[in-house]
């Protein structure tokens, strides 16, 4: 750390604008206010040696209009620093999340440089993740038709609560809230309990995140490994498992599915060959500790700027899937029957008490509302926010639907009863198959690049709110790595269920996110300013109340 003690960003150093996400744009107004104009790399990680520094003046400068912005409350104007003090925004600097300084890009008062049609396309790739995978099976738990209405209906609500999200510091008048995200608007009104139980539920999200992500590059990486052992040694692993017989086959995994015994007239690997690769190559057994020393290291990483440049393979990761969904359900068609409440051999009813497993995946996949501020600070058009945030979660919701709709009406049934629908739908297509190997090589890839990053974030988090500190020493770094790193392999070696994984941490870091925070936040706003009446109060307390039956029913289902 003793190379990030100096001043960070002489703007001399560097006379061009800073590519790329280095364009970062804020509201010229904030540049005058009692705010620092340069951020000191107290919790920074560490820059590149070509990074510029900040000069001694400006760092000197910056202390000074701390110091005068602590004399006087938040509202009190009297010691703000004059124009002439505060540098332009072309001679400003911030520091990425990241560990990176880029210069602030000068603009019309109010005005970021995104297009909607760039915001939208964030939000749209940014809440699309691991829960996509899920869809499918929550659909099959709560119903077809109950399922595409839980869908809708989960989609308008989290809408309404990630919109009073992005409302709520413009009903803090007494207050600059410009600079403030979410947690901010918390501590505001709860104090430092809104501010530490912020930070748990957070936590909760990226953990969980984390877990569900190594739960699922255990089975991408299984399967590839199986994929490439069949191929060489030309086994079927569809012949014992319950499955269709065509060109595109489907599976029903379960106990009993893999690969087939080694009297089985479709093996003709050696049998000790066999017996040692299932040895060596067990799903639940061996594979998840073989993660260990690919990610450990990497999650040791001072800065994991590196692996933010392939954040693009997530929207890759999206396209394919919603191709190769395309391509399946083309060839095997559409099979359903319409039971409302009875089931039969083969289908499941239209409705089923089981529906709020699918609330919960739901509630971690509409799950932005902790980031959405900083999202939708960089709009061009801020009076757009509202639509473009509409839009966005339009798109989402489509594209759930479509995944899930899709995967559900082109199962095959019969042959296969719609309950063979897995958590992770790529789990029905056998490891020989080429579009889904393909699937979970791209995937697997895409997730160890992303793990690196939460598990950035998460200490960020907590050990920067412990310490102060985001790096104390290897020693903290490395424990809380190999707490995180444990909690995944264990679940991956006793629960690899991702479904359930991710219906309890959605529903968990939703109650407080989606839920609580936001209706709570506003009725106290309301509060305040005399304007609460009681069908705002008893409908914002429904939301709060839906979201602390959402989180219990997650534990009797």
């Amino acid at each position: 750390m003793e190379g990030d003690t100096t001043h960070l960003l002489r703007p001399e150093a560097d006379p061009e604008p800073c590519p790329g996400p280095g364009n970062i744009q804020f509201d010229s107004a904030d540049l005058r206010s009692k705010r620092p104009f340069c951020i000191e790399p107290t919790n920074i990680i560490r820059a590149n040696d070509v990074t510029p520094r900040v000069s001694d003046e400006a760092s000197a400068m910056n202390k000074r209009i701390q110091y005068y912005s602590r004399l006087t409350g938040p509202a009190d104007k009297a010691l703000l620093a004059p124009d002439h003090v505060v540098p332009g925004p072309e001679e400003c600097y911030v520091y990425s999340p990241l560990g990176s300084a880029y210069r602030l890009q000068s603009y019309t008062e109010g005005h970021g440089k995104n297009t909607s049609v760039v915001t939208i396309f964030m939000i749209w790739n940014t809440m699309l993740g691991t829960s996509i995978l899920s869809i499918p099976w929550g659909i099959k738990q709560a119903g077809f038709t109950a399922g595409a209405c839980v869908i809708l209906l989960m989609g308008l609500l989290t809408l309404y609560c990630c919109y009073r999200v992005v409302e709520s510091r413009a009903l803090i008048a007494s207050v600059d809230t410009v600079a403030w995200e979410y947690p901010d608007v918390c501590r505001h009104y709860f104090g430092s309990f809104g501010q530490w139980s912020s930070l748990l539920f957070s936590l909760v999200s990226l953990i969980g995140a984390m877990v569900v992500y190594w739960v699922l590059m255990s089975n991408f990486l299984f399967n590839t490994g199986e994929f490439v052992f069949n191929f060489v040694h030309h086994i079927n692993d569809t012949d014992s498992a319950l499955s269709t017989n065509d060109s595109s086959p489907v599976i029903c995994p379960g106990p009993g599915s893999g690969r087939p015994d080694n009297g089985s007239g479709a093996v003709h690997a050696n049998s000790t060959e066999l017996q040692l690769f299932d040895t060596w190559w067990d799903k639940s057994r061996t594979v998840p500790f073989y993660l260990v020393g690919l990610l450990l290291p990497l999650l040791n990483f001072r800065s994991p700027s590196f692996f933010s440049k392939f954040n693009v393979l997530g929207t890759v990761s999206v396209l394919y899937l919603v191709f190769l969904v395309t391509l399946k359900a083309a060839h095997l068609g559409f099979h359903l029957e319409f039971h409302w409440f009875t089931p039969t051999e083969f289908f499941v009813p239209e409705i089923r008490f089981a529906f709020p497993q699918l609330t919960g995946i739901l509630t971690l996949a509409f799950f932005i509302h902790n980031c959405v501020i900083t999202l939708l600070k960089n709009n061009r058009n801020q009076e757009n926010n509202v639509r473009d945030l509409s839009i966005a979660y339009l798109l989402v919701t489509l594209t759930y639907l479509y995944i899930g709709v899709l995967v559900y009406a082109s199962f095959p049934s019969p042959p296969l009863p719609k309950d063979c629908i897995a958590q992770n739908f790529l789990d029905n297509f056998p490891s020989s198959d080429i579009l889904s190997f393909i699937a979970r090589i791209f995937l697997l890839f895409q997730m160890m690049t992303v793990y690196p990053l939460l598990g950035y974030l998460a200490r960020v988090q907590l050990l920067g709110h412990v310490f102060g500190d985001v790096y104390p020493s290897v020693f903290h770094v490395l424990v809380l790595n190999l707490l995180i790193v444990g909690a995944g392999v264990l679940t991956a070696c006793f629960y690899p269920n991702i479904g359930g994984i991710i219906r309890y941490s959605g529903a968990a870091c939703g109650l407080a996110f989606v839920f609580v925070y936001p209706a709570l936040t506003y009725i106290l706003a309301l509060r305040q300013e005399g304007r609460l009446t009681w069908p705002r109060l008893l409908a914002h307390v429904a939301i709060i109340v839906l979201g602390l039956a959402n989180l219990i029913v997650q534990f009797f289902l």
